[in-house]
């Protein structure tokens, strides 16, 4: 498959990796013969279940169109066949690690899709702090992977295997902090969350997309991966991290309503919505790791949308500040529209999936805890204001004197947005699926 890939892009135009990536979501999709309900066997060492499934198919989903949205590096000649090389690359590791039936190899997969992610924001990024914000990345991901390692080599010790079908319970509180901190800084929670806001606002569309609609889920996805070894411990200590992810939240959704840099917002929107992921696995309910799954899902395609839809801005009024980007339901009112359904996603309105995945969370961590009411009442509160904010100061206001000329809004950019708008909130009248996975 991968000689494929190489032999079209080199040969063929730029346009037939997106084909490509679009035709393997459409063949990985019709999948059928796959029972999900538990890992079926495709290699010798990897396999899918449920969970696998539909992070692979996010994962193709928005690969190819982040070859879409990059479409200016292309016209600008800024070394775009390198740069599909490295997202190819970028591809393979991702799904390699969501493939993985053993642990070893998905820390692996999972550490290697940093570097390519590194590459984008350093290579094709166009702030000038890009290299700060990658020493950020590199920095607080390893400082916590070499800690799981050791976690996963203490698993095998004990097990002899690292096979996730031969998971037990341990016990070990040891073993707790090293497997869960790494997944925990991935995703990121409330306080090791620095590194995702900079990362996004110093990168690339194409860097902002994947850390938003994949790079995130690894964490989550890792989470509900090793919660098997450590549950005596994790029902003694995971109120923690939800506590903490409930307050972060609350924090961090109030800090959004007076942010200026529109990628800034919706970067650190993210940081709430992983906060709502995090309390719904930490509190082990059947109806938290559903939630958490279709609010991954939900989230994959929302905040991907908008960063999309902000670099089209910011590609016509060369800024992401809301002080310039005013006034533009006078200036795009074809875009408007646009702005109104994305926003509305990430505020968890009806018939998105954020919804359906919100309310499982609400049920879940609850259910756990009464009194944490209180911060899911103020983090969906705060969601819908934000979302409001951005969307009333992006679309009102007074036009800014300087802007002489503007492109169009051509084909391929609506495309774009349909293509993240449309399985957001179609999905949901088939969300049943979502819920045969435990």
């Amino acid at each position: 498959m991968c000689i494929c890939f190489f032999f079209f892009f080199f040969f063929f135009s730029k346009w037939w990796l997106m084909f490509m990536f679009m035709l393997l979501v459409f063949m990985f999709m019709f999948l059928n013969s796959i029972n999900l309900f538990y890992f079926s066997n495709l290699m010798n060492y990897l396999g899918m279940d449920l969970l696998s499934y539909s992070m692979v198919l996010l994962t193709l989903w928005i690969c190819s169109f982040i070859v879409v949205a990059s479409f200016m590096l292309m016209m600008e000649k800024k070394f775009f066949s390198l740069f599909l090389i490295n997202l190819i690359i970028l591809l393979m590791s991702l799904v390699l690690a969501f493939f993985s039936m053993n642990i070893f190899y998905f820390y692996l997969y999972f550490e290697s899709s940093i570097l390519p992610v590194l590459f984008m924001i350093i290579g094709w990024g166009y702030q000038p702090e890009r290299i700060q914000a990658g020493i950020y990345l590199i920095f607080y991901t390893l400082f916590v992977s070499l800690p799981l390692l050791l976690g996963i080599f203490y698993v095998y010790v004990i097990l002899h295997s690292f096979s996730f079908l031969m998971f037990k319970e341990m016990g070990s509180l040891l073993l707790y902090f090293l497997m869960i901190l790494a997944f925990l800084v991935k995703m990121p929670m409330f306080i090791v969350h620095l590194w995702l806001p900079k990362a996004h606002v110093e990168g690339p569309v194409s860097s902002s997309m994947i850390l938003a609609g994949i790079m995130l889920k690894l964490g989550g996805y890792g989470l509900m991966r090793i919660m098997k070894l450590m549950l005596s411990v994790s029902l003694k200590l995971n109120f923690i991290w939800v506590v903490l992810s409930l307050i972060g939240g609350s924090i961090i959704s109030l800090l959004c309503l007076h942010l200026v840099d529109m990628k800034m917002l919706v970067a650190y929107s993210s940081v709430v919505h992983m906060a709502l992921v995090i309390g719904g696995i930490m509190s082990l309910n059947y109806y938290g790791f559903m939630g958490s799954l279709i609010l991954m899902i939900g989230h994959g395609l929302c905040s991907s949308g908008l960063f999309a839809l902000i670099n089209l801005m910011y590609e016509r009024l060369g800024s992401r500040s809301l002080l310039i980007n005013k006034g533009l339901l006078n200036l795009m009112p074809n875009l408007s529209m646009w702005w109104f359904l994305l926003l509305s996603s990430n505020m968890a309105a009806p018939p998105s999936l954020n919804l359906f995945g919100e309310i499982s969370l609400l049920m879940s961590i609850i259910s756990w805890a009464s009194i944490s009411m209180l911060g899911l009442m103020l983090i969906s509160f705060f969601s819908a204001a934000y979302s409001l904010y951005l969307f009333s100061f992006s679309q009102h206001g007074k036009i800014l004197k300087g802007m002489f000329n503007l492109k169009s809004v051509s084909l391929r950019e609506y495309l774009l947005l349909l293509a993240h708008w449309f399985p957001l909130n179609i999905l949901i009248f088939k969300v049943d699926y979502f819920f045969i996975w435990s």
